[in-house]
């Protein structure tokens, strides 16, 4: 594999991503997390978009703040799923507005949920390639997409779904930023083949900590991702033992990073699911320094 560029952390670079609040209490959790997150210093962040704009406002709210609260370089996610292409506009409108200069483009999931028939909205972008063209005329913009190591559940095949990352590339796309998975061997082999494609945008694995594997299991299971035997074995016995399931998952994460950049891969993009400790406890482990540790090794 081809190694993308490093920096101070051991080499590694990371990013987060979280997603708008949807209660008073949630919206308390998230910029606890943020605060918590900002000594880690990442790359960027991004914040997800509800399909056909469902959380348009919320999302809008939390990238503004992030934006002039907190250190963070912040993308928004823009999908183009049950929107006119008007509609889109104007979004993208708003988003600027609110000073956004990175996005995460996606189509966005059926209004059904994953797993149901999608239909492009007549006048509407019809794929994800489109919104990045669109967005690449609009400016120079920071975009990235979405990649598929296991494949999109929605794509016949995996050359489908290479195709499609092309087009996304070919557009303007900047790196993409792949679905969450366990198995580094189907990752290379993904990789493998997107270069072959001549894809050179690079693919940054998306690495999710696992809070609660049961339901990670139901959210792997309409994502398309597989959920190797030996995770069951490496959790077995620690659901009443709330310190040693955290252990363990920290454990799985660093190890499954540590593995992708003895493979050459140096860009991680951590799915937080808005919670600060197990994001913590991996970067711990993988001997990520915090801003505050850096500067006083700098000033020794």
């Amino acid at each position: 594999m081809s190694s993308n560029s490093e920096n101070a952390q051991g080499g590694i670079r990371i990013s987060f991503e979280f997603f708008p609040p949807k209660s008073e209490e949630a919206e308390q959790q998230l910029w606890n997390t943020v605060a918590d997150l900002t000594e880690w210093d990442p790359e960027f962040v991004s914040v997800t978009y509800g399909a056909g704009g469902s959380t348009k406002a919320p999302t809008l709210s939390a990238v503004r703040k992030m934006i002039h609260e907190t250190p963070f370089t912040t993308a928004s996610h823009l999908t183009c799923v049950g929107a006119t292409r008007e509609d889109t506009h104007r979004v993208i409108d708003e988003f600027l507005a609110a000073g956004v200069r990175r996005f995460v483009a996606l189509r966005g999931d059926p209004p059904g949920g994953v797993g149901s028939a999608y239909q492009p909205h007549p006048g509407g972008y019809a794929n994800a390639a489109e919104l990045v063209a669109a967005l690449r005329e609009r400016g120079d913009f920071d975009i990235s997409v979405s990649a598929y190591p296991e494949k999109h559940p929605e794509s016949r095949d995996t050359a489908a779904d290479i195709d499609m990352l092309k087009r996304k590339a070919d557009n303007g796309a900047d790196r993409a930023l792949t679905q969450f998975f366990f198995d580094n061997d189907a990752f290379e082999r993904y990789h493998d083949r997107v270069r072959a494609a001549g894809i050179k945008i690079p693919i940054v694995p998306g690495i999710m900590p696992i809070q609660n594997l049961t339901q990670l299991k139901r959210f792997a299971g309409a994502c398309g991702t597989n959920i190797p035997s030996w995770l069951d074995e490496r959790f077995e016995g620690t659901d009443d033992h709330a310190e040693e399931r955290a252990r363990v998952a920290a454990e799985v994460a660093a190890e499954q990073i540590e593995d992708l950049v003895r493979r050459g891969i140096h860009e991680f993009h951590l799915y937080t699911m808005n919670r600060s400790p197990l994001v913590s406890a991996v970067l711990e482990r993988l001997g990520i320094q915090r801003k505050a540790e850096a500067r006083a090794g700098a000033a020794a």
